[in-house]
C-alpha cells in the first residue's frame, strides 16, 4: 500500500499526495488523491491532520482510503497541522518597517511549541540609510538573533539573494511560513518556485482571506520535496494557551542563567539574586530583548486577569 502525506482535509475528505523516502512523489500534472478515512479511527479517537503521513489505498474510481496515521513527531494546535518541522518567520526591512517586538511575539509562540525557526529577513532593497545601535539594521539583527541561536537567512525577490539558500533548507521538510501582512510571503514562495504565481492567489482564497470562504489548513507543495503551509494561523498571538511562568523558558537565551536564579520560579523581573538580570546588567543579554519579555510578561497577566 502506497504511502502519502494528508495537504489538505476538508468537509471528511483528506487529499493525499504520494511520498517516497519521505519526498513528494513529483509528477508533472498529478492531483493529490481524494480519500475518506477508515471509520475505525473515529472509534479510537484519531483524527488525521494536515501533515500527518499516512498510508492509503486506491480503489477503482482513483478515491482512496486512510487505513493508517503514522507516528507523529509534532503537533500545532493552532494550526491544527502534524510534522511540523520549523517555522519560517518573514519579517521585512522596509515597507512595513521592521518590528522586533512583533519578531520576538512570534519566535515565543513557536519555542512554545516545540519549533524551531528560521528568520527570514526580506526587502533588504528598500533600506536607506538608517542605523540601529550604530549598527546598520541587517548587521544588527543578525548579530542579534545569531547570538541567541536562531538562523536568520536574507532573501530579496527582486534579486533572487537568498533564495537558493532558502530552498536548500526547506527541502523535504514539512514547514509553516509566518510574519505579518505585506512583507512579501507569496512573492517570496513564487520567486521558489514560479509555477506557484496563481495558485498562491487560489490558495489564500481557499485558506480563509476571501469573504465566502471556509477557513482551512493546506500545505503547499513545492518541487523539492517541500511542503509549505502559508498562513500558520499564529494571527492572535494572544498568549492564551500559555502560562505565565512558560514565559522564560521561551526566551532561549535566559536558560543558561534562569537554571542558576537563587529562587525556583523566578519572574527575572525584581528577585534577589536573580541571574537573568544579572547578566542583563552585564550586556550577556540584550536589552531590547528583555524589554520585550517584560512587557509580554505584563500583557500575561492583564490577560489571566481579565480572562
Amino acid at each position: 500500500m502506497p504511502d502519502g502525506v494528508i495537504v489538505k482535509a476538508l468537509s471528511g475528505y483528506y487529499y493525499v499526495k504520494p511520498i517516497a523516502n519521505g519526498r513528494a512523489v513529483t509528477t508533472e500534472g498529478q492531483r493529490a488523491i481524494q480519500c475518506r478515512a477508515r471509520g475505525v479511527f473515529r472509534d479510537r479517537g484519531i483524527s488525521p491532520l494536515v501533515g500527518d503521513h499516512v498510508v492509503y489505498t486506491l480503489s477503482d474510481h482513483d478515491e482512496g482510503t486512510v487505513t493508517e496515521v503514522k507516528p507523529r513527531h509534532s503537533q500545532l494546535i493552532r494550526p491544527p497541522v502534524a510534522n511540523v518541522q520549523f517555522a519560517v518567520l518573514v519579517f521585512s526591512l522596509r515597507e512595513p518597517d521592521l518590528n522586533l517586538p512583533l519578531l520576538d511575539k512570534f519566535l515565543v509562540h513557536i519555542e512554545h511549541s516545540g519549533l524551531d525557526a528560521i528568520i527570514c529577513l526580506t526587502k533588504q532593497d528598500l533600506l536607506e540609510d538608517k542605523v540601529i545601535d550604530q549598527k546598520d539594521p541587517i548587521t544588527y539583527v543578525q548579530e542579534l538573533y545569531e547570538q541567541i541561536g536562531y538562523e536568520v537567512i536574507l532573501t530579496s525577490s527582486r534579486s533572487g539573494m537568498g533564495q537558493e539558500q532558502l530552498r536548500e533548507r526547506l527541502a523535504g521538510h514539512i514547514c509553516v511560513f509566518s510574519g505579518q501582512s505585506g512583507v512579501g510571503k507569496s512573492s517570496l514562495l513564487n520567486a521558489l518556485m514560479p509555477s506557484l504565481a496563481l495558485e498562491t492567489n487560489e490558495i489564500s482564497m481557499k485558506l480563509g482571506r476571501g469573504k465566502h470562504t471556509t477557513r482551512h489548513v493546506e500545505l503547499i507543495e513545492l518541487d523539492n520535496g517541500a511542503f509549505v503551509a502559508d498562513t500558520p494561523g499564529f494571527s492572535q498571538l494572544d498568549f492564551l494557551e500559555m502560562e505565565v511562568g512558560d514565559l522564560s523558558a521561551c526566551f532561549r537565551e535566559f536558560k543558561a542563567y534562569a537554571d542558576h536564579c537563587k529562587f525556583r520560579g523566578c519572574s527575572h523581573l525584581h528577585e534577589p539574586g536573580c541571574k537573568v538580570t544579572e547578566a542583563l546588567g552585564k550586556g550577556e543579554i540584550a536589552q531590547i530583548r528583555y524589554d520585550n519579555y517584560v512587557h509580554f510578561y505584563a500583557e500575561m497577566k492583564d490577560k489571566k486577569r481579565r480572562y
